[in-house]
């Protein structure tokens, strides 16, 4: 039965956020004097449509796409329009990422990437399984094109705290859980890391192995990607270089390594005791 009474509740609430949403666009025009025609023009086109635009129920997620999409064109996309202009006539990134799809690590948010600077793949755990034109093509596939056409110069593979995939690939089967239909076997790729783990620190409490394997993946992740042939040769012509990464999201810190045949020892990256109001790219020095 349709619940008219919550019906009518979403569209105040709707026309609430719609007001406030104008009101702040207002409050942009004139605190913002400096703001050129091209960007006043268009806010002012926003609050007229807002002002004429019929109420409907309240959705909070379409006000959440609303209130991001708002917010990304007038402090991001407006303010820069040369780089959007560049970026129509192709992508050059620098650097291949492979990250977890937990919603707590988005790499281009901690790393601070702009658009164009990172090709990113995300998938449960951040594994980068071994070549194999039979299986994971949607992995290949993005490090085929990031490499051989992109030309990408780097490739990170970044780990977390707390990933819930390791602990799946750590816990299961012994754990006695049901199986998931495609979890299970997506974290297999992560087995040889799990062994290495439980050989080398099998007696140690469970949270330990864990924070351990989050890392060995890692470097799994970044033997398996020798494996791909035009991500040897790219090595072999010393154009491309491999990196791992590891993000604390609880202390806030990121450990930096690199692949050279062997594992390197990682570093902390140093984070200055004044933050500089600009922002800037630092370069982080790799030590042996």
């Amino acid at each position: 039965m349709y619940n008219f009474s919550e019906s009518r509740k979403g569209v105040t609430m709707a026309k609430e956020s719609s007001e406030l949403a104008i009101e702040e666009l207002k409050k942009l025009l004139i605190e913002k004097e400096d703001l050129n025609e091209v960007v006043a023009g268009k806010i002012e086109n926003l609050i007229a449509e807002l002002q004429f635009r019929p109420p409907h129920p309240f959705d909070p997620a379409v006000e959440k796409i609303i209130q991001g999409f708002t917010a990304f064109k007038f402090n991001k996309f407006d303010k820069n329009p040369g780089l959007y202009e560049q970026l129509a006539e192709g992508q050059s990134p620098k650097f291949l990422v492979f990250a977890c799809s937990d919603s707590r690590v988005s790499p281009s948010y901690i790393l601070n990437f702009e658009p164009g600077e990172a090709f990113v793949v995300r998938n449960i755990a951040n594994l980068v399984p071994a070549f194999n034109q039979l299986r994971y093509s949607g992995v290949g596939a993005a490090i085929e094109y990031a490499v051989s056409v992109l030309g990408v110069e780097n490739i990170l593979v970044i780990g977390h705290s707390r990933c819930g995939g390791i602990k799946r690939l750590m816990t299961h089967p012994e754990d006695g859980e049901p199986p998931f239909d495609f979890i299970d076997d997506w974290v297999k790729i992560g087995l040889p890391a799990k062994a290495k783990v439980k050989r080398e620190h099998g007696d140690a409490p469970l949270d330990e192995q864990l924070h351990i394997c989050e890392k060995e993946a890692v470097n799994l992740s970044l033997v398996n990607l020798q494996t791909y042939p035009y991500v040897q040769r790219a090595i072999q012509e010393k154009s491309l270089a491999l990196k791992g990464g590891y993000y604390d999201f609880v202390k806030g810190e990121f450990k930096l390594w690199k692949y050279e045949s062997h594992i390197t020892a990682s570093i902390t990256i140093p984070i200055p005791a004044v933050v500089p109001i600009l922002p800037i790219t630092p370069v982080v020095p790799i030590k042996k």
